[in-house]
């Protein structure tokens, strides 16, 4: 085996060399720039090759130096990620999960008591968010994202497509002017989504309104959110007219708590998806829920056939 240097003075070549700056790089490794110098100076007698220009107060990679930084960079990534994926197969670390509010609370939580029956030993974490989540660098296992199925680097599973359906609360219907024909929501308050960002062909009333030749409806007004959760939310407190997710708001109308006015649905184009890493994937805990999550979601894709 080929005799390597000091990790140190890898480590510090490769700090060094993303700053462009010896004080820098003794800022983020804690130590004084002398010692960082004194690495670098090591490890360019290793190579016997310069690695830095010294110029005045400024540094500059050379050629050799320019080659040799990408190459140590990604040992230094792979080798954080070793750390992380062996870290998170500890049978006693917690699955974490994330996902958006409203999946986690209308979809998600309903049937984890089934995956904890059949998975006691397996602790589970929520993190309930809609940012991008970095599965390399920070601590989540795995993921149930809504979009178009593309992201690079990931695994991905697909899990279920959806409609929207119009629904709000029977006490709406009740202490209002009726619901009998679409040209009646005119006296009704429309809750809207704001999702134009994440799909600009995003369904809206205006669509649904034009499917079921409504006239004399203003698809504009109403009240927006930027979040789903808030918008079911609204229409569960009767505060208006919701387009809602069919897999989110079905269980809502069989209890009573929603009502689906009309049966005009509009089709979206992107889909719920499991996502995680190649290397997560092979951990335990992330394939018990991934084999779960599938089970419990087949009922939906069984009805795409």
């Amino acid at each position: 085996m080929n005799r390597l240097p000091p990790l140190k003075s890898l480590q510090a070549f490769e700090v060094a060399g993303r700053h462009l700056s010896f004080t820098e790089a003794a800022r983020e490794l804690n130590v004084t720039p002398g010692a960082i110098s004194q690495q670098i100076r090591l490890l360019e007698e290793f190579l016997e090759i310069k690695l830095f220009k010294r110029m005045n107060r400024l540094i500059v990679l050379t050629d050799a130096g320019q080659l040799f930084l990408p190459m140590i960079s990604a040992g230094f990534e792979q080798f954080s990620e070793a750390v992380n994926l062996v870290r998170q197969r500890r049978s006693d670390g917690p699955l974490t999960i994330t996902s958006a509010p409203s999946f986690v609370s209308k979809w998600l939580i309903p049937r984890l008591a089934r995956f904890k029956s059949l998975h006691p030993n397996i602790d589970v974490r929520i993190d309930t968010s809609d940012r991008l989540v970095d599965f390399q660098h920070e601590d989540i296992d795995v993921g149930i994202r809504f979009g178009d199925g593309v992201y690079p680097e990931l695994e991905t599973v697909f899990l279920f497509s959806f409609d929207l359906i119009p629904v709000c609360s029977p006490e709406l219907i009740r202490e209002g002017k009726g619901l009998k024909k679409v040209s009646d929501l005119k006296h009704y308050t429309l809750l809207h989504s704001n999702y134009d960002e994440l799909d600009p062909g995003w369904p809206d009333w205006a669509m649904w309104l034009r499917v079921v030749d409504a006239e004399g409806v203003d698809s504009d007004h109403g009240i927006y959110f930027n979040q789903s959760d808030l918008l079911f939310q609204a229409a569960m407190e009767g505060q208006g007219v919701a387009l809602l997710a069919s897999v989110m708001a079905e269980p809502e109308i069989a209890a009573g708590r929603l009502v689906q006015p009309f049966k005009a649905r509009l089709p979206v184009k992107l889909n719920y998806h499991l996502v995680t890493t190649p290397h997560k994937a092979c951990i335990d805990k992330v394939a018990a829920f991934r084999e779960w999550v599938l089970a419990e979601s087949a009922y939906l894709r069984d009805s795409l056939n």
